[in-house]
């Protein structure tokens, strides 16, 4: 069986569970180069990894055994990497979010319909067994027909331990770009598209000190807001709201439920592919355990990028699409333009919802 090779662009903290993943559980997959612009980090993937090879953008994007280019630049790379990678006629998968705005994010599909390409992007934890089991759940209509739905990412920041805080509050960032993709696809693919957003949003806390060793004390001016509330008017007639914030101290609140006639369904953590969902049907006294149906409950990042191979190599469409991170990316936007113009926004994109996983698809695990 021909794997399909994959070049990593950008070896920072997210990358080691991609190498692992892809160098060593998924059969289908082999990555064949990696580079970063601090050429140590690259160099110590290398190291742990001998048969990648150290290498340049440049020459991965000239290399003809790759076929994939995984982008897990920082945000604001995500677009100049994943345009040349298309224009270079590579299937590209970028971390989340898809790029930074919607004009780069339809230049970057239609550069990719023009080149016969692919484009991917995180997240796919959607595709995890926790996700996928409540999905069943929904298609088996075992909660009836959904009518609503409410997601909260809520928390106070990053700058209390992560060693390079401050993109999260820079144009990119922020609660909803961070996390909010998370969220938002899972519910596109339990519910299908949104048609229609509004919302607010504000900078509760202007300026941020960083308490995290290495930058301890160091000032960040907050560019972007970190409390946003969303509605979502899904194309299926079901209505949803999602709250992200980076300026809550304690809450206590579900991470997703979904409500339909029949019941409700209290769904996982969408940051984690396995967790435990919950249903009480209309007729239970109590909240019952649903045993995960699907494979990929442990830290399965990368699956996607699987799929993706598995879809070139058979012609069929692959499930963390870029219509799909595009659709997520302009929802995102059109929640806080609600926000600006104090008006709903009716959404020019849409997609197909991703089609669930089989219980025995594995792509071809080690």
């Amino acid at each position: 069986m021909k794997k399909t090779g994959i070049g990593i662009i950008g070896c920072g903290n997210i990358s080691a569970i991609y190498f692992k993943n892809l160098c060593t559980v998924f059969d289908n997959v082999e990555v064949i180069a990696c580079a970063d612009l601090i050429v140590e980090r690259a160099q110590a993937k290398v190291d742990e990894y001998p048969n990648v090879q150290m290498s340049t953008l440049k020459e991965i994007l000239s290399n003809p055994a790759i076929d994939i280019i995984l982008n897990i630049t920082t945000p604001p790379g995500h677009f100049p990497v994943a345009l040349q990678a298309v224009q270079a006629g590579k299937s590209v998968y970028s971390e989340k979010p898809l790029v930074l705005t919607r004009d780069e994010g339809q230049q970057l599909l239609k550069a990719a319909a023009e080149n016969d390409v692919l484009v991917g992007g995180a997240p796919d934890t959607f595709m995890g067994g926790g996700i996928q089991t409540c999905r069943k759940v929904i298609d088996e209509g075992r909660i009836g027909e959904p009518i609503g739905a409410q997601a909260f990412m809520l928390c106070h920041g990053h700058e209390s331990w992560h060693p390079d805080p401050e993109f999260y509050y820079k144009i990119g960032g922020g609660p909803m770009f961070d996390m909010g993709p998370y969220y938002l696809t899972a519910l596109v693919s339990l519910l299908g598209p949104v048609k229609r957003v509004t919302g607010s949003a504000r900078i509760s806390f202007p300026e941020r000190t960083i308490t995290s060793k290495i930058k301890y004390g160091q000032k960040v001016d907050v560019e972007v807001a970190t409390h946003i509330t969303g509605i979502l008017d899904f194309a299926s007639g079901a209505i949803g709201t999602i709250t992200t914030s980076f300026d809550v101290w304690a809450a206590e609140v579900p991470r997703i439920e979904i409500f339909g006639t029949e019941g409700s369904l209290s769904v996982p953590d969408p940051n984690t592919f396995g967790g435990a969902p919950k249903i009480k049907r209309m007729d239970d006294e109590t909240w019952r355990d649903i045993p995960l149906t699907h494979k990929f409950a442990e830290n399965s990042r990368g699956v996607a990028l699987a799929d993706m191979a598995a879809a070139i190599a058979t012609g069929r469409a692959h499930r963390a699409s870029g219509e799909l991170a595009y659709h997520i990316l302009d929802i995102m936007h059109a929640i806080q333009d609600a926000s600006d113009t104090g008006r709903h926004v009716e959404l020019e994109s849409s997609c197909e919802r991703p089609a669930p996983l089989s219980i025995s698809e594995k792509f071809n695990q080690r």
